[in-house]
C-alpha cells in the first residue's frame, strides 16, 4: 500500500468527536443565600451537562467546602453562606479532577468502577484515568 492509502485508512478510524473542535463552556451556578444557607437553584441541570450524577458533584463539593448538603429535587442546598464565586470555581475543580480526560483533554468521559478503582473513561481517545476519590 502507498502512504496516501494508509492515511486515508488511518484517518477514517478515527471516531468524528476527536476531529471535531467543540467549545466547551463551563455551567455556571445559579445561587442565593436563604439564611444560613446557600441554594443552588440549577445544580441538577450542572450534574447533566458534565455528564455526572448530582450525588458524585454534591460530595466533591461538600467534600471542598468542609461543610453539609442536600439535593432537593434539582437544587442543592448547602449549609452556609457561599458566593457565587467560590461554587463557580469549585465546578472549575471538579471539572478538572473528574471530568476532562487526562490524554486528550475533552469532556466527553464517563466514570467507570472496577473492583474498588473508579476510573475517567475517555468516549474520544478511549483513554482510562484513575478519578479522585470522593469516599
Amino acid at each position: 500500500m502507498d502512504y496516501d492509502a494508509l492515511l486515508e485508512r488511518g484517518l477514517s478510524k478515527i471516531p468524528e468527536r476527536a476531529i471535531k473542535s467543540s467549545k466547551y463552556e463551563t455551567p455556571q451556578t445559579e445561587t442565593s443565600v436563604i439564611g444560613a444557607k446557600t441554594v443552588v437553584y440549577n445544580f441538577k441541570d450542572i450534574a447533566g451537562k458534565l455528564n455526572r450524577t448530582p450525588n458524585h458533584l454534591l460530595k466533591f463539593i461538600v467534600r471542598e467546602l468542609a461543610t453539609s448538603g442536600t439535593l432537593e429535587e434539582a437544587r442543592a442546598s448547602l449549609h452556609g453562606r457561599f458566593a457565587k464565586e467560590t461554587l463557580d470555581e469549585l465546578i472549575v475543580r471538579y471539572i478538572k479532577a473528574c471530568v476532562l480526560c487526562g490524554s486528550c483533554n475533552k469532556p466527553d468521559t464517563k466514570l467507570v468502577r472496577e473492583d474498588r478503582l473508579t476510573f475517567i473513561a475517555c468516549e474520544v481517545c478511549g483513554a482510562k484515568n484513575p478519578a479522585k476519590t470522593l469516599m
